[in-house]
């Protein structure tokens, strides 16, 4: 790593806790420009919340993040630790766009709509020339026929495809995905995989939490396992996934398979 190049996202020793509650114990994790990084896990290892700690949605109380090299400014100690400069803080979740498990989509507004508000109002860019992104963008994800229906006469894979949409209006240096299937039932889950499977092809900068083994086995440079909130294993899929080295890994993935 020279630093003329430095990675889109840098997290070294991260830690974080809701009151009492340690959730992050010490994680470090890197994603390079063009790798997709998928951290897996059991539910409460931390994976959601370091996501969510990366695109600044969430204070941590220690460690140092980067983006594209530059350390977020932070104000403050512990629990009382906060982003110090605005600006920088806007300007960083700009560029990292997330997708959520539950789609978030404005009910009110039509799925074209959904994916034009942020790139108008937040980048201030022109009507009539993201409106143009947007139905290239829904075309992109399947959905281009969608353009004036509501969220609610869309399926769920379909809405969450509308999201992805949405997320990739922003022209994002990073996609961020909390588990982006999860909520799906398998048929509809496969439209999304899909997606997320063609944007991996694209070289797309992405972190992905998922509970989809065959998702992160596929896409993924570097898959990252958590377990109570520190990284017990990581490396390759074909590694992690082939010949795990840690027992808990290794019991993780066979109730997987089980499932």
């Amino acid at each position: 790593m020279t630093e003329t190049n430095p990675p889109v996202i840098e997290i070294r020793d991260l830690h974080k806790a809701y009151g009492a509650l340690e959730v992050l114990k010490g994680v470090d994790m890197v994603a390079r420009k063009g790798e997709v990084i998928s951290l897996i896990g059991s539910s409460g290892s931390g994976k959601s919340t370091l996501l969510r700690c990366a695109n600044l949605l969430e204070d941590s109380q220690q460690g140092e993040i980067r983006f594209e090299g530059e350390p977020v400014k932070w104000h403050g100690k512990g629990h009382n630790r906060r982003p110090g400069d605005h600006k920088q803080l806007i300007r960083i979740r700009t560029n990292l766009s997330m997708v959520f498990q539950q789609f978030n989509l404005w009910a009110h507004m039509t799925i074209l709509q959904n994916v034009m508000e942020a790139p108008v109002t937040v980048l201030k860019r022109e009507k009539a020339e993201v409106e143009a992104l947007g139905r290239s963008l829904l075309d992109k994800v399947g959905i281009g026929d969608k353009c004036d229906a509501y969220p609610a006469q869309l399926s769920g894979g379909q809405q969450q495809r509308a999201a992805i949409a949405r997320a990739l209006a922003m022209e994002p240096k990073a996609l961020l995905f909390d588990e982006p299937t999860s909520a799906l039932d398998p048929e509809l889950e496969q439209e999304v995989v899909k997606v997320i499977k063609a944007l991996a092809q694209e070289g797309r900068t992405m972190l992905l939490v998922t509970h989809d083994m065959r998702l992160a086995a596929d896409v993924s440079h570097h898959v990252v396992f958590l377990h109570k909130g520190k990284v017990e294993e990581e490396g390759p899929p074909d590694r992690l996934f082939g010949a795990p080295e840690s027992e808990r890994l290794q019991q993780f993935l066979s109730h997987s398979r089980d499932g």
